[in-house]
């Protein structure tokens, strides 16, 4: 009985093995190595619902156009998008499951509270992640290895910001004696607020700030932020808002009657976009965001255009111009460091993206490089002010397509 058993048992095994060796085999054959032109596979992870669609989607619009520009590039790449709901932590757990289906990098997130889950998971996974915007100064103050970002912190916009508005008081000669801040209390909103608490100070800003005051962006209307900045008798109203709360913030400030010399935000989206151009109407204009922006002058610019206007014709590109800019730049800067270390493995990928050097790129500002902590100290901001309905371009002169206009007229007195 014995002998028998021993051979029956022996046979299992060595079919087991047998089985195991295959496994193996096949797993190898379905693992090998990427050619040389491959295409590098980027998951991108953005808040195409809840209450940051409306950037989220601008942003995916830009992630649509970039594989076509980049294939006629010689720099394929493709494309997972994943939508994380406005939610910090499914953000968190999209991210490991793009890592887990086998993406060699991730771009992301728009929402700062989001990117920074993301950056996270990816230093923990060693997988690279090029932040397209999201702009709170401690993501890359952590000593992440695998993590870059193509965007100012909040410390750059902040004092990039409030230089192009002393520009503006300046060329229009103009000055508001007094401001209030408003702005949302996430963490983009909070790490701007640190930001300008810290700067005021020190940029010889000829006003003087009365009040800082947190909002939920989530919140049904702002009446009560809106009659608190009224009884400060603030001449000028600096924000940090995304286009829902704007609008909120806009509405009340018009039903209220309080009409200061201008509404300005000194580094966020929101004023810019068509949504906030679309409800607020005569409203809108003079509104006024000193924001990283697109250079048409660019030599990307052609492309970039004549993509999003097939792409999207029912879309203005100026609506769309930071979003969709930046997180094409943002899948650029992987693609063009898949090229150079020839492979899509995370190392060699790695230590291109630390020697990155991009020259021809859509935004303005220098050369896009890393600093040693992963950023890029050199993007730039505009002045764009809503003038007749569309985003326009004010400041810098080299870059402005008109004059800034400040003060603004009052609410009753608009066409």
């Amino acid at each position: 009985m014995s002998g028998p058993r021993r051979r029956g048992l022996s046979r299992r095994r060595l079919l087991q093995g047998a089985g195991a060796v295959t496994t193996l085999a096949l797993a190898g054959l379905s693992r090998k190595p990427a050619r040389a032109d491959a295409p590098i596979k980027i998951g991108v992870l953005l808040p195409r619902s809840g209450y940051l669609a409306g950037p989220g989607q601008q942003c995916q619009r830009g992630a649509e156009i970039t594989p076509g520009i980049l294939r006629d590039m010689g720099m394929p790449v493709e494309l997972t998008s994943v939508d994380f709901e406005s939610k910090v932590e499914l953000a968190r757990t999209q991210a490991e499951k793009l890592i887990n289906d086998g993406m060699d990098a991730l771009v992301g997130a728009f929402d700062s509270g989001a990117t920074a889950a993301i950056a996270q998971v990816a230093e923990q996974r060693g997988v690279p992640l090029v932040i397209n915007l999201g702009a709170a100064t401690q993501i890359t103050e952590q000593g992440y290895k695998w993590v870059f970002r193509n965007f100012p912190t909040s410390v750059d916009l902040i004092t990039n910001g409030l230089t192009l508005a002393k520009e503006i008081f300046k060329a229009t000669g103009h000055t508001p004696k007094s401001a209030v801040f408003l702005h949302a209390n996430d963490t983009f909103g909070q790490a701007n607020r640190q930001a300008l608490d810290k700067l005021f100070p020190t940029l010889d800003m000829p006003m003087k700030l009365v009040d800082e005051i947190a909002y939920d962006p989530k919140a049904q209307d702002l009446s009560v932020e809106v009659a608190r900045t009224r009884a400060s008798e603030a001449e000028l109203v600096l924000v940090t808002t995304r286009s829902g709360d704007a609008i909120k913030l806009v509405r009340e400030m018009v039903k209220q009657r309080y009409a200061p010399m201008g509404v300005m935000s000194p580094g966020s989206p929101g004023m810019y976009e068509r949504e906030f151009i679309e409800a607020l109407g005569k409203y809108a204009d003079y509104a006024i965001s000193n924001v990283p922006w697109y250079n048409p002058k660019s030599k990307l610019a052609a492309a970039f255009e004549s993509a999003f206007s097939k792409a999207f014709p029912s879309e203005t590109l100026a609506g769309n111009a930071l979003s969709a800019g930046f997180t094409f730049e943002a899948i650029m800067v992987v693609a063009d460091a898949r090229k150079r270390a020839g492979s899509a493995d995370k190392p060699a990928l790695l230590e291109a993206l630390k020697t990155t050097h991009i020259v021809d790129h859509l935004m303005i500002g220098g050369p896009i490089s890393f600093d040693a902590k992963g950023q890029n100290p050199k993007v730039e901001s505009a002045s764009v002010e809503v003038l007749k309905g569309a985003p326009t371009v004010v400041l810098p002169a080299a870059a402005a397509t008109a004059a800034p206009v400040f003060p603004a007229p009052p609410w009753q007195e608009r066409a």
